[in-house]
């Protein structure tokens, strides 16, 4: 017996609005700051690689970038680097987090269509400050009945996210960029999973597509969801 769908989980940042271009505009102001020191492409792993590794003491979002760029910068000077570098890696941080919403094409459209006829819940993770900052200012907060700012995104994530705000994971639906953490993760809790792909994508997000799941499904953008959620039925 078919399970129908009654909850819509939407990922935010890269989904609905801009997000990796900046931080890649962010990481090309890094090496010119660097400049001399270290080779860009080499510079760009050891800060990837210090993403990583931070992860778990800083989590996702641009303060924990920030304080890796800081890392990076110490380690790869040999604990040289100036202080006005330092103090500009800082500067660059405050920027980003003050840097205004670009909505993606159709974002408003897809949800506005959506709410009222699906319980829509925003699951999305990273600095619980900036995320409110930037859903208050995308002007998409009214739309959603809920809003999930998570450490991760796990198959736990999602089973409690849609049993809190909806009828469980079998009668929901994750939207999101990234098949690690917003496609993969869903299908596993039992929900549909569906891969909004977006030109750029954090190193750190790659995964192969999902196999061997019904309910799997990519779309080319946000504006073909209301099309799919009709096939669905």
């Amino acid at each position: 017996m078919r399970v129908p769908l009654t909850t819509i989980g939407f990922d935010a940042d890269d989904t609905l609005w801009q997000n990796e271009a900046f931080f890649q505009m962010t990481q090309e102001r890094f090496a010119a700051l660097l400049q001399g020191y270290v080779d860009p492409g080499h510079l760009a792993e050891r800060l990837e690689a210090a993403e990583r590794r931070n992860l778990g003491h800083y989590g996702f979002g641009i303060k924990g970038f920030m304080l890796s760029m800081i890392e990076t910068a110490i380690e790869v000077t040999g604990e040289r680097v100036p202080a006005r570098v330092l103090r500009e890696i800082i500067d660059v941080g405050h920027e980003m987090l003050a840097h205004p919403i670009h909505l993606l094409p159709e974002a408003e459209e897809t949800v506005r269509a959506l709410a009222g006829r699906y319980r829509l819940v925003l699951i999305t993770k990273g600095d619980l400050l900036d995320q409110e900052r930037k859903l208050a200012q995308s002007g998409l907060g009214d739309l959603f009945d809920a809003v999930e700012i998570v450490s991760d995104k796990t198959r736990a994530t999602y089973s409690s996210a849609f049993m809190r705000h909806g009828t469980g994971a079998e009668a929901a639906m994750m939207v999101g960029n990234s098949l690690k953490s917003d496609v993969i993760p869903a299908l596993e809790a039992g929900a549909w999973g569906v891969y909004v792909p977006h030109e750029l994508t954090w190193g750190y997000e790659a995964a192969e597509p999902p196999e061997g799941f019904a309910r799997f499904a990519e779309i080319a953008s946000l504006g073909a969801l209301p099309g799919l959620l009709n096939e669905i039925g």
